[in-house]
């Protein structure tokens, strides 16, 4: 199973929809899988990713917002830890979970993926980043802690 969220991606920007921009994996993963033809979204991008990721609601998930915290339920700025996400309910059955990209629904732990059911996380937790400033304890940008990793190809 693969899910892809983009943020930013216009409906016609692949090629598959339409688009001008040559990209033949995906236009394979959409030949071979399922493709969405009739999605409307109005959330910005961390209610969108709580959305994905549990099934629910924005304000549901604890994301109703943006991260910043006011303290309201629903408006918490990271994922509830009343909520389960995709990861959380296919390990059980099996599935290994991994994850790649921005996160952006929990910028502290206990709240980062690899706390969230994925098993493995390669990405940014925040919503954006420095990609050459080590911060959140980082020793060096290529890290092999469990909890966030930057692959070699990042570096």
């Amino acid at each position: 199973m693969l899910i892809i969220l983009a943020d930013d991606l216009g409906f016609s920007d692949i090629g598959c929809f339409g688009g001008e921009i040559h990209t033949p994996n995906l236009d394979a993963l959409a030949g071979n899988g399922l493709r969405m033809t009739h999605f409307y979204n109005t959330a910005r991008c961390c209610p969108s990713r709580a959305s994905l990721l549990t099934g629910l609601y924005p304000h549901q998930a604890g994301v109703g917002w943006m991260v910043a915290d006011y303290d309201k339920p629903g408006y918490r700025g990271f994922l509830s830890d009343r909520v389960v996400t995709i990861a959380e309910a296919l390990r059980p059955a099996g599935y290994t979970t991994l994850m790649s990209g921005k996160w952006h629904v929990g910028e502290v732990r206990p709240h980062w993926p690899v706390d969230r059911g994925f098993d493995e996380y390669y990405g940014i937790v925040s919503g954006g980043s420095n990609y050459w400033k080590l911060d959140r304890g980082a020793s060096s940008p290529a890290t092999t802690s469990p909890s966030c990793r930057t692959p070699p190809a990042f570096t």
